[in-house]
């Protein structure tokens, strides 16, 4: 299969790709760093040619609302274009677990907005909706900090690794249309307090981390439900104490 990666160059595209190929696939890893910008829609029709399925897991540069909104709605619209004109047969989009259940984070909007304009297209499609990445960790410790303490929330996540995603990603795109969504995530549901504190630990960090269930989580109030699968998952293999072993520091 010819399979095109939007946002080839990132953390989870870069080992989509490297795992396609391994599987023996034709990849093209496309960015803006790499002539195909999706939000312009410069290099689709080319980078499309020939593609079975497209894989979209790029991401806003900004976390801005109106940036982000931006962002998803003309990149999503762009590559939809772009595949029904090439015959694309699949669009997978990578999403995330609880976007309609935090209606006051501007990011989640943007992420429902896309999700309700694949859904509306004619091109086949799967929206993969994964939890919070293990790599993120850190970047919620940092937009959780105030007066050199962590302040976060008691509600569970079940955060996965980004190798797990990239790994479910490569069977999704191989495999039919679900014309729906499935959801990924990590073997652990843990409290996000316990999470970041876990992570502090692991890298030395000092900062104490303070259960406050009033904290919000990047503007967004959550509960034990707002993050995690509603329903059945696909696991990823990884735990957090393993992910941390390897990647302290």
């Amino acid at each position: 299969m010819k399979i095109v990666v939007i946002g080839g160059s990132g953390l989870i595209g870069r080992k989509l790709a490297a795992l396609l190929e391994q599987g023996g696939h034709s990849v093209l890893a496309a960015s803006p760093s790499t002539g195909v910008d999706a939000v312009s829609g410069q290099g689709l029709a080319a980078a499309l040619a020939g593609a079975d399925a497209v894989v979209d897991v790029s991401n806003s540069p900004s976390f801005e609302e109106q940036r982000v909104r931006a962002f998803f709605e003309a990149s999503t619209r762009n590559l939809l274009a772009a595949e029904a004109a090439a015959g694309v047969r699949h669009h997978v989009a990578l999403s995330v677990v609880g976007a309609e259940r935090l209606p006051d984070s501007g990011y989640m909007r943007a992420k429902v907005l896309q999700e309700a304009l694949i859904e509306a297209a004619s091109v086949p499609y799967t929206i993969a909706r994964a939890t919070q990445f293990f790599e993120f960790l850190s970047a919620i410790a940092a937009a959780s900090t105030h007066d050199g303490s962590v302040r976060a929330p008691s509600a569970t996540l079940q955060p996965i690794a980004a190798a797990d995603v990239a790994a479910a990603l490569v069977q999704i795109a191989t495999a039919a249309p679900l014309n729906g969504r499935c959801e990924l995530a990590g073997p652990e549901a843990v409290p996000l307090d316990v999470l970041l504190r876990r992570r502090l630990q692991a890298d030395g960090d000092v900062r104490e981390v303070i259960r406050d269930d009033t904290a919000s989580y990047f503007g967004a109030r959550i509960d034990d439900r707002s993050l995690v699968p509603a329903g059945a998952a696909r696991l990823g293999s990884t735990s957090l104490q393993a992910w941390l072993e390897t990647n302290a520091g």
